[in-house]
């Protein structure tokens, strides 16, 4: 049986699954979420897409419902940055962080001009285009944003405590941790990309893995960790790995340190309505750039572009079996063998 949505759209084989939702592979991605009616976070979700598709996240072609889903078909993009850090044997160039420092920080800039907060802010929401968009991060996964600012009344969102913990702890803003803040906040947004570009540095974070001393903790070990480390050791920790053991060490390490510890106190001491100056945090790791050598030009690692490359052509390879793998999904899901429905 061939499963179709939107009457031109057909499932392929299963990529991807978080909660109640999954996505399939096809020319597009096809994201399903359990829950007919054309309502619910997808629907949602596809708002956020439509006001940022085109420079910085996938473009939306499709949102519906069919049969007990909502259904979002969006462009379908490549692999992901934790995937291209995994793929350079989690190792990338000094020039290479920099640049993702730069764009990344773009992304969010992007998402903040739509009044939107990501909160979910990690390597795997950062994808690659391409074919002859390859060279372009996209942000993906909008299904836990929020907007900071009422629509109407262009007031930022209320203040609130005991929040519970939104997004991926490993990179969430103390703030976040500790339940506090706005619902949705752009400032949380940047500390979270701190933490990413701290992984990129280090190949882990100190706190992962850690389970917490006392129950109720948000987000396990992890917070108490993340929140007793002093900004200035994890920044010196992060330029020791991002300059390497050189001749010119200590004046590099302390230029990445000092870029990344003025970077994570800055974002930590912003209030909310205060205007938050992307141009100045992407200035900091761009100047870092320029003193390590080298300008500031597109060109990848070429593990990376290999990488973007090989994934391309297996998608390509893959289109002529699309109705080999939909069997093979709907063997998987026998209990549903005619019509769309939640479960599993």
């Amino acid at each position: 049986m061939e499963l179709r949505v939107g009457n031109k759209y057909r499932l392929g084989r299963k990529i991807g699954r978080r909660r109640r939702r999954r996505r399939h592979l096809g020319e597009f991605a096809i994201k399903l979420e359990c829950g007919g009616g054309g309502g619910g976070g997808g629907h949602i979700e596809s708002k956020f897409y439509k006001m940022m598709q085109g420079a910085a996240a996938a473009a939306a072609a499709w949102c519906g419902a069919e049969g007990d889903y909502n259904v979002m078909v969006m462009e379908l993009l490549g692999p992901s940055l934790e995937d291209l850090f995994n793929f350079c044997s989690r190792k990338l160039r000094r020039r290479r962080r920099r640049r993702l420092a730069d764009q990344m920080i773009s992304r969010i800039e992007y998402a903040a001009a739509a009044a939107a907060a990501a909160r979910d802010v990690k390597p795997d929401n950062f994808l690659m285009g391409l074919r002859r968009r390859r060279r372009r991060r996209h942000i993906i996964d909008f299904g836990l944003a929020k907007k900071y600012r009422d629509a109407r009344t262009h007031q930022h969102i209320p203040y609130r405590e005991n929040k519970n913990l939104t997004g991926t702890a490993r990179y969430a803003s103390i703030n976040t941790h500790l339940g506090i803040g706005e619902r949705a906040s752009r400032r949380d947004d940047l500390e979270s990309l701190g933490y990413v570009l701290m992984y990129f540095n280090l190949g882990s974070l100190p706190w992962q893995g850690l389970k917490a001393a006392t129950s109720g903790g948000g987000g396990g070990g992890g917070s108490e960790k993340k929140m007793s480390t002093p900004i200035e050791v994890l920044a010196a920790a992060a330029a020791a790995a991002a300059v390497g053991l050189t001749v010119a060490f200590s004046v590099a390490a302390a230029a990445a340190a000092a870029a990344f510890s003025t970077y994570l106190n800055f974002c930590r001491s912003l209030r909310r309505r205060r205007r938050r100056r992307r141009p100045y945090l992407r200035q900091l790791f761009r100047n870092l750039f320029h003193r390590g050598g080298g300008g500031g030009g597109g060109v990848f690692d070429w593990n990376m572009l290999k990488f973007v490359n090989l994934f391309s052509r297996r998608r390509r390879r893959r289109r002529p079996s699309t109705a080999a793998a939909l069997t093979a999904f709907l063997e998987s899901w026998a209990e549903v063998p005619t019509a769309l429905s939640c479960g599993g």
